[in-house]
């Protein structure tokens, strides 16, 4: 296999696949975990592969995919999962559940998608091409002050006022329709630049989780994902930035143990509301080895929970 998504191994050994077990992949991607699953399935195993790209499907992968009868394919946002899995009659049977978040080596990789600063081409940004909203469309129209919070909370951005006051001016004099504009008005803003991190990451970032509803859809997929596991079966997220791993943090924490303490107050065990997970291991992160053949993995991080 020419390429191999980020903790490869790590993520097929933790989804502790069973033969004959019920798997969905919610990122699709270049289809490396999928097929890695696949593998390892027998013949009445299963595979559910989502992706809210359309594009990710039409790769020659994808295509070897469709005509295994082990394999759906499903065009949709992950957090629609709970819905998907009910149509196919399967709650409460899935062996394991996967999410590789954020942007996909082949979307950064292709310059007409707008999501990398480092590649000049139209400020687009949807990982879904059918929505809406491009991240031109939305930096044409987005208030300054909603502006500053999402480039202060989703791209912990410490410039957030002064880029958001520059990005206002710019838009006044001309449309900001391409990623080169957007990452050259950045580094002329910013007074300080970091070592080995364009001046631009941040706000590019932010922009991408606002139109593309990163954190709301993983919130989402999170809590429908616990109801559709069957008892011992695993939920694996590897994320790649910190908003994203806090909320796998927490949720994993909260659906862990009692969710509510009663302190001193007379009450029954049987009604202390408890979570219906477990935490397995410690946060997992890329070995030195992958880092080094694969630079993105070095902000990976992994964590897994297991249905009581």
């Amino acid at each position: 296999m020419e390429h191999l998504p980020v903790m490869y191994a790590e993520a097929l050994q933790y989804l502790a696949i069973k033969e004959d077990g019920v798997y969905i992949d919610c990122t699709f991607g270049r289809g490396g975990h999928s097929q890695g699953i696949l593998d390892l399935l027998g013949p009445n195993g299963r595979l559910i592969s989502l992706d809210r790209d359309a594009e990710a499907f039409k790769s020659e992968c994808a295509k070897a995919m469709l005509i295994d009868s082990r394999v759906a394919l499903k065009h949709s946002c992950f957090s629609q999962i709970e819905a998907i899995v009910e149509n196919a009659n399967m709650v409460g049977k899935i062996d394991g559940i996967l999410m590789d978040l954020g942007v996909s080596s082949p979307q950064l990789d292709n310059p007409e998608r707008g999501f990398s600063f480092l590649r000049d081409g139209p400020l687009d940004m949807r990982m879904d091409a059918s929505s809406d909203v491009s991240a031109a469309h939305w930096l044409a129209s987005v208030d300054e002050a909603h502006l500053v919070k999402i480039l202060f909370e989703y791209g912990e951005e410490r410039y957030a006022r002064r880029i958001a006051g520059a990005i206002l001016e710019k838009r006044d004099a001309s449309p900001i329709i391409t990623t080169k504009q957007l990452a050259d008005l950045i580094t002329e803003v910013i007074p300080f630049k970091e070592r080995h991190k364009h001046p631009a990451t941040r706000t590019f970032q932010a922009i991408r989780i606002e139109i593309n509803r990163e954190l709301d859809e993983l919130k989402d997929a999170l809590q429908r994902s616990s109801q559709v596991l069957k008892s011992g079966g695993r939920l694996v997220v590897i994320s790649f930035h910190s908003l994203e791993d806090r909320i796998v943090k927490r949720f994993i924490r909260d659906e862990s143990g009692a969710k509510h303490n009663p302190g001193k107050l007379p009450i029954k065990e049987v009604d202390i509301q408890k979570g219906i997970l477990q935490k397995i291991n410690k946060a997992i992160k890329a070995d030195a080895q992958e880092i080094k053949q694969n630079p993105r993995a070095r902000s990976a991080v992994m964590r897994v929970a297991e249905k009581i």
